[in-house]
Order: structure tokens, then C-alpha cells, then sequence
């Protein structure tokens, strides 16, 4: 787990991965490591999804606590309905539940709490505090022998999302995208269109996506001012995958630069051809003639940079929500890569919607890691897609 070592055995471990779902742990605060300080805490845990908390007393007592909510130090009280607390009884682990109605925690900067009765590294000191309330049903001598010395207290990180990172989970990934065709006869192949900011990594991300099913490292899309369709190749010498990452001029947060909105109407509708190149003054003037199913758009994906996006502007902001609502406006699904909370908050779309993937960038051979993460980002958007196509296909165009 990282460069710190865990208190727990391999068996403990074990136990309390099974009770959160068969995850993998991640320890974030280790209080003989980092001080049994309330700042030390904050520090090492803050903003870092959901965790779990375990105490380890002088009588040998394992216990702590679980929530699912962020440690942001908000001066609120926290509804946390998968909170608990726990303990390790002769190897066994029991757990108890938070009280429906109650408040799971405080959120202050003080060390952490639960329901406002258990309180760990109290006044930065190694003890638990245990006062009276009514979120836990729980009592001192049971949970931890009433012994309030601690010896160590732990803090793990919970992932958001599982990821099978192993060599066979790449394999079935790339055999799904390989035969996932659209059910309607009327398209043939997915068009997944990559909106974001310059730099944002879309031409990257088709670039990733290229060098995996090419078995090495390929450069094939550039930063463009075009609008540009990409096929994907089953190896050198394979056949087309059945989907289209289109590429476009990047957005620019003021008016008359970058990638115009009307523009991004014309590409949904599938009237811009590949290789169009995009005027920031004059927006594309399509013609009457209507497109075809198969060169409509049937996923939007937003691109964005997680490690610029608190530096967002208002106004580029501003337009990606209006780019969302247009595109929801016209029955497009669409999902947006990296970074949960920030992106999830900032865009507004919901959180199964954000897929965190890293180009290859300065990499010269491929990564087991990568391949998975982008792998399963674009297994998503493909799924995405499929739904789309089956909700505005009729029934006539289905396969028979």
C-alpha cells in the first residue's frame, strides 16, 4: 500500500476490502508516520473520496469507522447513509450501521468523528473520545474495551470505481470493442465525437486508442484546426473497429476563436465532412440536404485536462454548459473524461459519466495501466452510443 505499511494483517485486510465491495485499499494517513495532528489529517485526507479509518488500541482492540463523503473541513454535519463503524472481534469483523435520520459525522477541521460520539486522535493527542448520542447504537467496552490509548491509527482511501488491472482484463476489453457493432442496420460503425478545450489531449486520446490495438507507440493525429474522422485499424494489416473518434478544433473561452458552438450543431447532424477546416468568424452554413444515421454523431465526449481544471475560466465554462445543453437538446448521450468531483461538479453531468484515462504522451512502449484505463473509458463510450442508437432507431431498423 503505497510506501507506508499497514498495521492490518493480510487477513483483516481481507475482511474489510469484502465488507466495501472486494476493493483495493489505498492508505492515505498513517498517525505514527504523520503526527496524530487534526492539520496532519487534513492534510494527508481531505478531498479524497470515501475512507476508512482504523484504530488500534493498547488492548489489542481493532476498530474505526467508514464514510463515503469527502473530508473538506465544511463546518457541516454530514448525511452519510453508507457510513459505519466497525470492529474485530477474535478475528471476526463486525460493523454498525448508521442510524436513519441521523448525522454520520461532523465535517470540521478538528481530527475525525463519528456521529459526533466516537471522535479519533481527540485534541491531537493518541486517544478516542467517546461522548453520548444517537447516530451509532454502540457501546465503549465492546468496540474497543473501553482502553481510549491509541497506538496507531490508519486512514485508507476507498477507489471510486474498480479497475481490473491485469493482463487478461486488457485482453476482454479489446475483444469487447472488437465486436460491439451497432444493432441497427441503418449504421455501421459508432461516431464518438471529443469536444474540449486546446490542448485539452482529444487528438492524444485517438492517438492512445490507435497504439493500443497497433501494438506500439503511433502519432498518427496532430492538434488541428480541421474537423477530422478517425478509423481505427485491428493492427497494421486488420480491419476497421467498428467506431469513429472525430476530432475538432479546440474551444476557446472568447467569442470569435476557437471552435464555434453553431459549428458543433452542424457536426451532430453529421453535415461537416472530414477534413473541414474551421473559420471562428463565419460558422458552417449546412445545407438543406438531411444526413444520414451513420454520419450523425452518437456520443459526445467532453475532453478535459484534470490537472488545469480548477484553473478554468468562467467564460469557457460557461460555454461547455452551453455545448451540454444543446447536445442534450438534440438526443446525443455523451461522457465526459477525468477527474470525478471537480469534472462532476463543474460540467454538470453525473459522476458514472466521468472516466479518468492518461494519454501516452513521452511513453515510447506500451503500459499495461494505460491500456486499461483507456480501454475502459472507451468500452463506456461505445456502451453509451449503443444506448443512444437504440433509443431513436424504430423498430424496423433493428436486425431481425
Amino acid at each position: 500500500m503505497d510506501s507506508l505499511a499497514s498495521k492490518l494483517t493480510e487477513r483483516e485486510s481481507e475482511q474489510l476490502c469484502d465488507l466495501l465491495g472486494n476493493v483495493e485499499l489505498t492508505l492515505l494517513y498513517k498517525a505514527s508516520v504523520h503526527g496524530y495532528k487534526a492539520s496532519a489529517f487534513h492534510q494527508q485526507c481531505d478531498h479524497q473520496g470515501p475512507t476508512l479509518l482504523v484504530a488500534f488500541n493498547r488492548s489489542g482492540y481493532i476498530f474505526g469507522g467508514y464514510t463515503s463523503v469527502d473530508y473538506a473541513q465544511s463546518g457541516q454535519a454530514i448525511t452519510d447513509k453508507k457510513a459505519f463503524l466497525f470492529n474485530f472481534e477474535e478475528e471476526m469483523l463486525f460493523f454498525i450501521e448508521v442510524k436513519s435520520g441521523h448525522n454520520a459525522r461532523f465535517d470540521d477541521n478538528k481530527g475525525p468523528n463519528f456521529g459526533q460520539q466516537l471522535y479519533f486522535c481527540y485534541n491531537n493527542q493518541p486517544v478516542v473520545y467517546h461522548q453520548r448520542g444517537k447516530a451509532f447504537s454502540f457501546d465503549a467496552e465492546t468496540l474497543y474495551g473501553n482502553d481510549t490509548e491509541l497506538i496507531e491509527c490508519e486512514v485508507y482511501k476507498k477507489p471510486w470505481r474498480n479497475i481490473l488491472w491485469t493482463a487478461d482484463r486488457r485482453a476482454e476489453l479489446m475483444e469487447k470493442i472488437r465486436n460491439q457493432k451497432p444493432l441497427t442496420t441503418s449504421v455501421s460503425c459508432f461516431q464518438i465525437l471529443m469536444i474540449g478545450p486546446v490542448g485539452a489531449g482529444k487528438s492524444s486520446f485517438f492517438n492512445s486508442i490507435n497504439s493500443i490495438f497497433m501494438g506500439r507507440i503511433t502519432s498518427k493525429a496532430i492538434l488541428t484546426t480541421q474537423f477530422r474522422t478517425y478509423p481505427v485499424k485491428d493492427g497494421r494489416a486488420g480491419k476497421s473497429l467498428p467506431f469513429v473518434l472525430c476530432d475538432t478544433m479546440g474551444l476557446e473561452e472568447q467569442s470569435g476563436a476557437g471552435l464555434d458552438i453553431e459549428d458543433i450543431s452542424s457536426i451532430l447532424q453529421g453535415h461537416i465532412p472530414d477534413r473541414y477546416k474551421f473559420n471562428p468568424i463565419s460558422p458552417f452554413q449546412p445545407d438543406e440536404q438531411k444526413a444520414s444515421r451513420q454520419e450523425k454523431i452518437h456520443c459526445v465526449v467532453y475532453v478535459i485536462d484534470a490537472t488545469k481544471i480548477s484553473l478554468m475560466s468562467d467564460k469557457l465554462q460557461d460555454k461547455l454548459t452551453t455545448i451540454r445543453r444543446k447536445v442534450n437538446s438534440l438526443g446525443n448521450l455523451y461522457v465526459s473524461s477525468y477527474i470525478k468531483t471537480k469534472v462532476s461538479s463543474r460540467l454538470g453531468v453525473s459522476v458514472s459519466c466521468v472516466l479518468p484515462v492518461k494519454n501516452y504522451s513521452q511513453e515510447v512502449e506500451l503500459e499495461l495501466n494505460c491500456d486499461v484505463l483507456l480501454l475502459t473509458a472507451l468500452q463506456q463510450m461505445l456502451n453509451f452510443a449503443d444506448d443512444y442508437l437504440d433509443d431513436v432507431c424504430p423498430m424496423e431498423d433493428q436486425p431481425k
